[in-house]
Order: C-alpha cells, then structure tokens, then sequence
C-alpha cells in the first residue's frame, strides 16, 4: 500500500534544499504507483466536479523546478481525468513586450484560476525571484523606477518582491483560492541523464536547447536561489512542497495525494442543494421525461 502524507513534504520550517533526497523510494513497483495514480486523479477529477458545482474556491498549482524535473509530463498525468472545462494550464515563458508593460505580477493575476476551477502554473511567478535573480540583468527590461543599472539591484529589493508576492498569495488565498506551490527537486545528475535523452532520442530532440547547458553551469546558483525563495515565501495559506523528482512515476502519485488529502480536509466543499419546491417535485418532472410522446 502506498501512504503518502502531506506533511512529510511540506516546508513549515527554514530548509536546506542538501538535506532533501531526490530520490524518494515509496517502496512499490513502478506498476503499482501507475495504478494508484489511476486512483487518485479519479478521485481528484470527481473533486474537481463538486468543487465546479459549490463554486465558492478555485485551486492554484504551482509547479518549479530546474529543466526536465518533469513539469510536462506530471500535468498530463495527474490530471488526466479532468473536466477539460474546470481546469486550465498556463506556461509562463519569457514576458512579452505588452507583459513588460506592466506590473511583473500583472501576466498571472489575470491567468489565475475562476472559482470552482484549478489552474497550473507551469513556471510561475517565482521565476521572477529566481531566473530574474540569477541573471538580474533581465530586470533592466522592466523599466523599473530607480533601477537603471544591476548594480542598484540589491538584497533589499529581493526582499521587497518577496513580500510583494507573500501579499498576492495571501490576497488570493483570502478571496478563495486554495494555493499549492510543488518545487519539483532534481538531482544534477538525473538532470544530466535527462538532456542525453533528449539528444539521443529524436522525437525529443525539439525540447532540447543548449541554453540549457548553460543555465546546467549555473546549477548551484539556482538552487540557492530557489531555497531561499521557499525559506521567504511559504506560509500556512500558501505551503511550499519539496518533491523528489528523480523517479517521474512517484513524483506524480506524490503531487497528486497531497492535493486529494489536503482538499478533502475541506468539509464545506460539496454539490449545492436544490431548492425546496423544486426537490418536492422530482418526481413530477421524472414522470413528464417518462411520459412525454416521442
């Protein structure tokens, strides 16, 4: 039997992203955690349909990691039995001259999820204090009052945005979005085995740029930079997950029971009842539906 719980990978306290494991052995075969994801994205899809009909909360997923932790691939397997209706993906890429300008928040707020729907942020508006702070060159583009050089670019204004995005979570989250930030953790060396892949195998080979080799020499420079963002940044209202990313399989049966075991811990979530005359006469319509002439 696969147990999975929550707690084991939430971020409640300041972390070290060395002392996690990429490699999490859940001690089953890879067909038993196919055949329990099978279970819990059904489980998670039936969920999603009440969640539509209550209409009082919408679920934002975040997902981070480095290149090839497997973002892609958990989407379309967790998700899989979804209502195509009640849950919309967004892949943030590099802004747009129109997202420039505008606020750096501004490209997400208006992606987020409607009430009663999930959406997954594939990258998401961390990449603002993580790809942004390893190249920081790249707030130039932001036409930022008072900055007009890197070098006007500090630890205080690292801060500031980390504040400024614990305040856009906690606004959502006090408007009824139920947040899930998932850092997908990857080791260096599956990264490596990942882009040989990638090369090796032809249909892959889209997905491959060596700009990817140059973000890989910058390896620990990201991870400092994705901990300390973790460390900033998760909160009871928005909990911070570090997932082991090294078996794709397991990362996904992960994912998806920590958002089955958190959301049904919401006991107000559940279908609305119809109103009383028009439940008093059920049997009324049955009877019309049944009767009617063909």
């Amino acid at each position: 039997m696969i147990n999975v719980k929550q707690s084991q990978f939430k971020v409640t306290e300041a972390v070290k992203l060395s002392d996690f494991d990429t490699n999490l052995n859940l001690n089953t075969s890879d067909k038993e955690l196919k055949k329990h994801l099978k279970q819990v994205r059904r489980q998670l899809g039936d969920l999603q349909n009440t969640l539509y009909a209550h209409g009082k909360y919408s679920v934002l997923v975040c997902l981070q990691g480095m290149d090839t932790a497997g973002k892609d691939s958990l989407i379309r397997e967790v998700f899989k039995h979804f209502n195509v209706h009640g849950i919309v993906v967004h892949s943030f890429k590099v802004p747009t001259a129109l997202e420039l300008k505008h606020d750096y928040l501004w490209r997400h707020y208006i992606a987020l999820p409607a009430k009663g729907k999930f959406g997954v942020f594939n990258r998401t508006h961390y990449e603002n204090v993580l790809v942004t702070r390893v190249h920081p060159e790249y707030i130039l583009g932001e036409h930022l009052p008072g900055i007009y050089e890197v070098s006007d670019i500090d630890q205080n204004f690292w801060d500031k945005r980390f504040k400024q995005i614990n305040d856009f979570e906690e606004h959502l989250a006090q408007n009824g979005t139920l947040i899930f930030k998932f850092f997908l953790h990857l080791s260096k060396e599956e990264q490596r085995l990942r882009l040989l892949r990638r090369l090796r195998l032809q249909d892959k080979n889209w997905k491959f740029s060596p700009g990817d080799l140059k973000e890989r020499k910058l390896w620990n420079v990201y991870q400092q930079c994705y901990e300390d963002a973790i460390n900033a940044t998760s909160k009871a209202h928005a909990p911070w997950y570090i997932i082991p990313a090294d078996n794709k399989k397991a990362a996904r049966v992960i994912v998806a029971s920590i958002l089955l075991e958190a959301l049904k811990k919401l006991k107000d979530i559940k279908e609305p009842e119809l109103p009383a005359k028009i439940k008093a006469n059920l049997e009324i319509y049955k009877s019309d539906l049944k009767n009617e002439k063909k």
